[in-house]
């Protein structure tokens, strides 16, 4: 291990895998370390189920109808990828996609009155849709055509919209749109977790009605893809990506010290040898003293024997509860995989309902979201504290990535992937920089 390294990564969650598979693609001799024995760190997929069960401290373990525990890979931090995100197209750019298998999740709901509804976001669906009356209908039309025909760059397409100072309160405005469509354009289209964007210009919004509605026509059913065999699958299919071009892993290896000189990072100490680097990355249970905590998320996994009511027994779905419908400032997710994924056994169901916390007893936040999975044959809650660091790292070159956030789509992580590459590489992030090299077939050079 004594050796010399451009940049040693600590944690092997998707952030850091992406960026380990990044900087090696890019030719910087990377050693990435964790101290636990598997892949994904905080988003990792537990298996077998009697894992699950020994980490929430259930220590009588999994009945027997809950079959196989081997079956089983229970994410602990649930997401989907848009299917016209950026996340996808890492995938694509390092051919990462080679290692994994996705699927199409059925549906996007939201909740109104107590009660769910299919996301309408086409044309057609919007005419059909129960979520509003008849007139409603045509304005909420004429909206999803303005902004399919929106290009920033042409302003003929603006109709007296000025995409850098009109706000999105006045777009809706000028549409005559009503308060419950304003809840699930700006939840569940643009995928805003709180209010604060009606103020702010509307450009960002329009673009993210865009990625739901491109990524929606991808596939048709919903705009989201989950990988079989569960989420831990991506940090691994990054891992192997960085190794391919000769980075080193090492599991369940203890980080006893960051090594500092001069207020710069340059080596890591474990178990009494030190690797020396000129760059870190690490998720923020390795620096605990450089990390602020931002707030808290709740997270309860649920296993359940049926398919959720009024989803049409869809065997994955996503499920989003606007705050203004239970008086919150932020939003009430769930996402919901099956056995038709390979992550639990044959005919059961596994939702996980999140939020960011609120007030001091979060499950209580929650119980909208529980009451729309009755019967639940059990539940695992976590609550987890949110770090983000306390500087951008160009002083130390030690670059943490922020805690996983409450949205149910990788959209947040990418952009701190993106983010932290400009600040180690002093340049702008660009997928090019992701290809695999040319004569690279398989990870064997052309001899």
């Amino acid at each position: 291990m004594d050796e010399e390294y451009d940049v040693i990564v600590l944690g092997t969650g998707l952030t850091e895998c992406i960026l380990s598979g990044i900087m090696s693609v890019n030719g910087k001799k990377v050693l990435h370390m964790d101290r636990n024995p598997y892949y994904g760190g905080e988003s990792s997929s537990i298996t077998p189920l009697e894992e699950l069960y020994k980490r929430f401290q259930l220590l009588e373990g999994p009945p027997e109808s809950m079959g196989r525990g081997r079956d089983w890979n229970v994410d602990l931090i649930p997401k989907f990828l848009m299917a016209n995100g950026q996340l996808v197209k890492m995938l694509l750019y390092t051919e990462v996609t080679r290692y994994l298998d996705f699927k199409v999740v059925e549906g996007s709901f939201v909740y109104k009155g107590g009660k769910i509804y299919k996301v309408p976001s086409t044309e057609t669906e919007a005419l059909a849709s129960n979520l509003m009356g008849m007139f409603e209908k045509r304005r909420f039309r004429k909206f999803l055509v303005f902004v399919a025909n929106f290009d920033e760059n042409d302003p003929k397409t603006f109709e007296g919209v000025d995409p850098q100072t009109t706000s999105m309160r006045d777009v809706y405005r000028k549409f005559d749109l009503g308060q419950d469509v304003i809840d699930f354009t700006g939840h569940a289209l643009a995928l805003y977790r709180t209010d604060d964007y009606l103020d702010q210009p509307c450009l960002e919004t329009i673009n993210r009605i865009k990625l739901y509605s491109e990524s929606l026509a991808r596939y048709g059913k919903s705009p989201y893809l989950y990988p079989l065999y569960g989420l831990g699958e991506l940090p691994q299919g990054f891992a192997r990506l960085s190794a391919i071009y000769g980075g080193t892993y090492m599991l369940n290896k203890p980080v006893d010290d960051i090594i500092m000189e001069n207020g710069k990072v340059v080596g890591v100490k474990s178990e009494g040898e030190v690797a020396h680097c000129k760059q870190l990355i690490c998720d923020p249970s390795y620096i605990p003293d450089r990390v602020r905590k931002a707030g808290q998320v709740i997270r309860i996994i649920c296993i359940l024997s049926h398919p959720i009511k009024n989803t049409n027994d869809a065997n994955s779905c996503q499920i989003i509860i606007p705050q203004n419908q239970v008086n919150r400032k932020s939003d009430i997710y769930v996402c919901m995989i099956s056995y038709a994924h390979n992550v639990a056994a044959q005919g059961k169901y596994i939702a996980i309902a999140s939020t960011t916390v609120e007030t001091a007893e979060p499950e209580k936040e929650v119980e909208p979201a529980l009451e729309l999975l009755e019967p639940i044959d059990q539940k695992f809650v976590a609550i987890s504290d949110l770090y983000e660091p306390i500087d951008d790292g160009s002083e130390s070159q030690v670059f943490c990535s922020c805690s996983y956030d409450a949205t149910t789509h990788f959209e947040t992580t990418c952009n701190d992937i993106k983010d932290i590459y400009k600040r180690m590489a002093g340049s702008a992030f660009d997928f090019e920089n992701m290809k695999r090299k040319q004569n690279d077939v398989f990870g064997e050079a052309d001899q």
